[in-house]
Order: C-alpha cells, then structure tokens, then sequence
C-alpha cells in the first residue's frame, strides 16, 4: 500500500508548514477521485496524523499567544508543566 510522497504513515513532518503542504496535497489527490482504493486509505491515514500534528503545533502557538498577553511577553509554552 502505497503512501503519497512516499512517508511511512507513522513518519512525522519537520515543521507546521511542511505538514500543511503535504496534507493539502493528499487532499488534492484524493478529490481528484484518481488514487486507487488501497492508496486512498493509506492517504487517509497519513492526512489523519498529518491533521493531528497540525491541530496540536497550532494548540502550543494559541497557548504561547495567551502566555504572552497574560505576561505581556512571549514565553516557549512547555507541556510537561502543570
């Protein structure tokens, strides 16, 4: 089963921009109804984690934003901090 752009389903993208590209990309490939049924599932599981990447990236910006007007200067968000 093939993946387009050749990433193994479970390979994350190296940054935010990289990830929303490529999931625009499968989402262009799938809407053109050419990808055979075998490549579509693996191109729906890779938009899956690719949109989970994205979602969470986009999570830890929205939550330096709220630490930045709280302290009125720009603080790394660290998850691991309750």
């Amino acid at each position: 089963m093939a993946v387009p752009n050749n990433h193994t389903p479970e390979e994350l993208p190296q940054n935010f921009e990289q990830a929303y590209a490529e999931l625009e990309d499968i989402v262009a490939q799938m809407e053109s109804g050419q990808m055979p049924l075998e490549t579509s599932l693996a191109a729906y599981a890779r938009g899956s984690l690719l949109l989970q990447y994205c979602q969470n990236a986009l999570a830890e910006v929205e939550q330096q934003v709220l630490i930045l007007n709280e302290r009125n200067q720009l603080t790394p968000f660290d998850q691991d901090v309750d």
